[in-house]
């Protein structure tokens, strides 16, 4: 495996994850602390239960995908009739809660020295895949009735209310995709990597994912893929800026926030309709002067 074919499986596999966080954030306006808990939930339960428990992968994966659910569900049920910065909070707490547990039950998960003998199955075409079909789903429950709610939702709430829309059920809606999809993205990395530990899902992987759904644009599942793609990229390929990329993040996001409040994108998305403007007009700016 070449160095870059490494680095685009990695970012593929943040592509998915960083795809359901923008379902929470970029769609409904909650900001999750916590999302890379469910990404260890997804990874540990399916890397658990085919390391010790000799379970098939196609029953393993879903396995890892519906514990992160339903605890996902338990920790929604209050968490999305609160204020938008309470459930930063809330997030934050149950993500540190869930990183100190996997360093305490060291005979199932291995405690901080990690899970290992994880067969690797995930490979570049299996993470391409994964990341087409996760950004194809999100597309179209963005165009949905629920994704409509959701933005109207994240836009004013009191005013969604008043037009009869069930605020708490659209807001666990969209909680428990955002859920679904970064614990399936777990599962892709636990069997990428062979190996997983409580140090790689922490709160900091969490607030970079809200980072690049920000820096792309806040309402733009275009924006978000691209900017995973230059965020998690650029270091990867620029290793001796690895150190440094706290600092980038920060420095990309006051830029963002100054210059450019809606994101890189803001709300434009790369759909047929789109993508046949941008070919028009760029016939018509190549077309000579004077030719009608």
């Amino acid at each position: 495996m070449t160095l870059y074919t490494h680095i685009l499986t990695q970012i593929l596999i943040s592509v998915v994850s960083v795809a359901g966080v923008f379902v929470l954030t970029g769609m409904t306006g909650m900001f999750s602390l916590g999302q890379a808990a469910f990404m260890a939930i997804g990874a540990y339960t399916s890397g658990i239960l085919v390391t010790k428990l000799s379970a098939p992968i196609y029953l393993a994966w879903p396995a890892g995908v519906v514990l992160a659910v339903a605890v996902g569900f338990i920790v929604g049920l209050p968490t999305v009739r609160l204020r938008r910065d309470y459930i930063s909070l809330v997030t934050l707490g149950f993500g540190e809660a869930i990183t100190a547990l996997l360093n305490r039950t060291t005979a199932l998960t291995g405690g901080a020295s990690g899970l290992t003998g994880i067969p690797k199955v995930t490979t570049l075409w299996s993470a391409l895949v994964s990341a087409v079909l996760v950004i194809t789903l999100i597309s179209l429950f963005k165009n949905s009735k629920y994704g409509r709610q959701c933005i109207a939702v994240r836009s004013d709430e009191l005013a969604a209310k008043s037009m009869g829309i069930n605020v708490p059920k659209v807001k666990m809606i969209a909680f428990l995709i955002s859920v679904a999809v970064t614990a399936y993205g777990g599962c892709l990395y636990a069997f990428y990597t062979a190996y997983v530990d409580p140090s790689l899902f922490g709160w900091k992987k969490s607030a970079e994912w809200v980072i690049m759904v920000f820096f792309g644009g806040v309402n733009s599942l275009t924006g978000s893929v691209l900017s995973t793609f230059v965020l998690s990229g650029l270091p990867e390929v620029l290793r001796f800026l690895q150190n440094y990329r706290a600092i980038i993040y920060a420095v990309l996001v006051l830029l963002i926030i100054n210059f450019k409040p809606a994101g890189l994108l803001g709300e434009w998305e790369l759909t047929p309709r789109n993508l046949r403007r941008i070919i028009a007009r760029g016939r018509r700016v190549q077309q000579p002067k004077g030719v009608n």
